[in-house]
Formats: structure tokens, C-alpha cells, sequence
């Protein structure tokens, strides 16, 4: 592949996005791919400068408007610092969150207009968008267990101290997202071991990259 693929990650809090991105990482360089992993908010300095003040619920007194804003400025540097490039220079770049987390967490929980979400995303992706969107889905009762059990003693971020009501709206935001957009989100069931979960991954992952070879194989100008 001269150009290479953008796969994003999407769940819930504990649905398993970091252990299947590694454990894609790791399938996609035994076999030769050249892999770039990052994440949001962050992946890119400017980003992740942005990234404590999110997370740790500085912002949220602004309101979720302040909050998109402030993702979309993060991302936009990401694009264009991070992902763009590695994208063209033929890697395969996995990110865990983008712009689907904004239109759950800020546009569908947060309350804000469809049509504002959709503009700071024009602007902010401006045209990066993802060749395939893998998402995670799980009961969010598991997955704030899972996420607590991972953080320990530390503090509860910004969106996993929220309540079980507004993790299920978000888990149902997601699975809506996918049924709008079949043809580049995959819902894969993460209530299952984590070897299960990468077996569905892989396979979601190799159809995207023979498709991408599909369409480099053909003639310029030639049939569809």
C-alpha cells in the first residue's frame, strides 16, 4: 500500500481499546506493517498540552461547548502533526478515541447541537477521517469495574466518575454511530477474553487492508 490506513478505537471506559490496540500492533509487525499507535486527547505535543487540562475536569466548569472546543483544537494539531503524515508516508496508524468519543461524550451526553458537533469536525479532521472505526462494546457497569480496577488508588478522570445512566447513553450513542455508518464501524463484543476480542479485531482489520489493496491494484481510470 503506497498510502496507509487510519483505524480508530471507540468504547466505553474498561472496554479493553489500549490491550487491543497493542495486541493489533503486534499481529500487524509480525507481519511486516509499519505501525504508529497514539491516542486522544494527546498523540501530539501540542495535543497532549491539552490533554491534563480535559481529563482532569479543568474545563468542565466551562461547559461541554468549551470542552468540544478544546478537543477540536487538540485534534486538529494531532491530524495534521501526527496522523496525516504517517498515514501518507504508508504506515498503519491505530488511535485510541477520536472523532466519535467528541459526538458521544460532549455532543450527545453533553447536550450540544448536531449541527455545531458536525462543523468543529469539518474543520478539525478536515478530511482525515477514519477507514475504519472498530468499536468496543461492553456493558458499562463491566467496564467502570474493569477501569477501576485498572486505576487503582488513583483519582477517577473527568468522564469515568460520571454516573452508570450516562455511560449507558453514551454505550447506546456508539452503537447508534455504527448502525449510521456500516461502512466503517465495526461493533465488536468486549465481553469476551481478550484473545476472542483480538481474533474479531484481526478480522475486521484484514478485510479493511485487502479492500485498501483491492483499490491500489486497479488500472488508473479503470472500473470500479
Amino acid at each position: 500500500m503506497n498510502r496507509g490506513l487510519f483505524i480508530t478505537f471507540e468504547g466505553g471506559e474498561g472496554a479493553g481499546k489500549s490491550t487491543q490496540m497493542a495486541r493489533l500492533a503486534e499481529s500487524l509487525r509480525a507481519a511486516g506493517r509499519d505501525v504508529l499507535i497514539t491516542r486522544e486527547p494527546g498523540g501530539s505535543p501540542g495535543a497532549e498540552a491539552v490533554r491534563h487540562v480535559l481529563l482532569s475536569g479543568a474545563a468542565e466548569t466551562m461547559g461541554p461547548a468549551m470542552e468540544a472546543v478544546l478537543f477540536a483544537a487538540a485534534r486538529s494539531d494531532h491530524v495534521e502533526q501526527v496522523i496525516r503524515p504517517a498515514v501518507n508516508a504508508g504506515q498503519i496508524v491505530l488511535c485510541d478515541r477520536f472523532f466519535d468519543s467528541t459526538r458521544v461524550y460532549q455532543g450527545v451526553t453533553g447536550n450540544l447541537s448536531p449541527d455545531f458537533i458536525a462543523a468543529l469536525e469539518q474543520v478539525t479532521v478536515n478530511g482525515m477521517t477514519p477507514d475504519l472505526t472498530i468499536i468496543l462494546d461492553l456493558d458499562p457497569a463491566v467496564g467502570l469495574a474493569r477501569a477501576a480496577s485498572r486505576r487503582g488508588k488513583e483519582v477517577p478522570d473527568r468522564f469515568e466518575k460520571e454516573t452508570l445512566e450516562i455511560h449507558r447513553r453514551r454505550r447506546q450513542a456508539f452503537l447508534d454511530i455504527a448502525a449510521a455508518e456500516p461502512g466503517r464501524c465495526v461493533v465488536i463484543d468486549a465481553n469476551r477474553s481478550p484473545t476472542a476480542v483480538a481474533s474479531a479485531v484481526s478480522a475486521a482489520v484484514d478485510r479493511v487492508i485487502a479492500r485498501a489493496a483491492r483499490i491500489s491494484a486497479r488500472p488508473a481510470g479503470g472500473a470500479t
